[in-house]
């Protein structure tokens, strides 16, 4: 896994690996899922995506709901078939969430309490005894029924309530909160300054390649400047100069502060996530390969 907050080089990083280790890439952006979003959120180049197989682009329209659900639904889709394939699986992005519940799971709890079936089924409870209510548990959810007592009505209510008002065990619930996908995890950085030139450098790029049409045609085919998808950095900023409220410098120049400030969410998020190698990758993208290659030899190579 190939982290790090924008404009690091993770793409040119995770593309060098991918051809070195013989895998596929797992795209984890947020914009990068949504077709015609292309210049705005950085998207690997079709060279690029000759180079190597890419998964979760393009794969939503942007009048479409797309949740980290959604994404961690179709990224294990992703890796069962990479590896299906005897490839190796590179997932790189810098959508915390979406990174977050593909390696940890949701760690939802199950539903709050509702008072009406809990209310009937302790009452059952009372009518028909602790050991009957257990046996009924053990119909529906058989992996709860053998961590709960059989006197132990108040769990047993509990678990009998959650697969009532949910069709979902409550062992599942919990399975899904443990659940935790094993991976090598690299972060890229590089000194702030560096960084902040990086950013700035790369939307002059994106505007130099024709990013104000892209957002025209967005809007031109419809889409609403509201959606979440038109939200993104860049998108709004440039919606909001064609509707003129901002000159084409002012947009762009907010651009790049909010882009700086969203890199440093970015670095507060990815700090929290435990067993990250962290790597300065200001030397550029082929020796940051390079230390990453390294880092998995030491590993025992995955």
């Amino acid at each position: 896994m190939i982290l790090g907050p924008t404009a690091t080089g993770k793409t040119a990083v995770g593309i060098l690996l991918a051809e070195a280790l013989d895998g596929e890439i797992i795209s984890a952006d947020s914009g990068a899922v949504y077709r015609g979003l292309d210049i705005g959120t950085a998207k690997p180049t079709p060279e690029e995506q000759q180079r190597v197989r890419f998964h979760l682009i393009d794969v939503a329209d942007p009048d479409e709901v797309f949740t980290a659900s959604r994404f961690r639904e179709l990224a294990l889709e992703a890796i069962e078939s990479i590896r299906a394939r005897g490839k190796r699986v590179l997932i790189v992005g810098g959508t915390g969430l979406y990174l977050r519940v593909l390696l940890h799971g949701f760690s939802l709890a199950p539903p709050p309490a509702s008072p009406e079936i809990r209310e009937r089924l302790m009452a059952e409870c009372k009518t028909l005894g602790t050991h009957a209510m257990h046996a009924r548990l053990k119909q529906v959810d058989p992996v709860a029924a053998t961590r709960i007592h059989p006197n132990d009505a108040v769990r047993i209510v509990r678990a009998l309530e959650v697969y009532e008002a949910t069709g979902v065990p409550i062992s599942q619930w919990q399975r899904r909160a443990e659940s935790e996908l094993p991976s090598l995890k690299v972060g890229l950085t590089m000194p702030r300054q560096q960084l902040y030139a990086r950013i700035d450098a790369r939307v002059d790029q994106m505007m130099a390649q024709g990013f104000l049409q892209e957002v025209q045609n967005l809007l031109q085919k419809g889409y609403n400047k509201d959606l979440p998808a038109l939200k993104g950095l860049g998108y709004r900023h440039m919606i909001e100069y064609l509707e003129g409220r901002l000159s084409l410098e002012e947009a762009v120049r907010l651009w790049k502060r909010d882009t700086r400030r969203f890199a440093k969410r970015q670095m507060t998020w990815f700090r929290k996530e435990p067993g990250v190698h962290w790597l300065d990758a200001s030397a550029g993208a082929e020796k940051t390969a390079q230390h990453i290659l390294s880092l998995i030899e030491q590993q025992g190579g995955l």
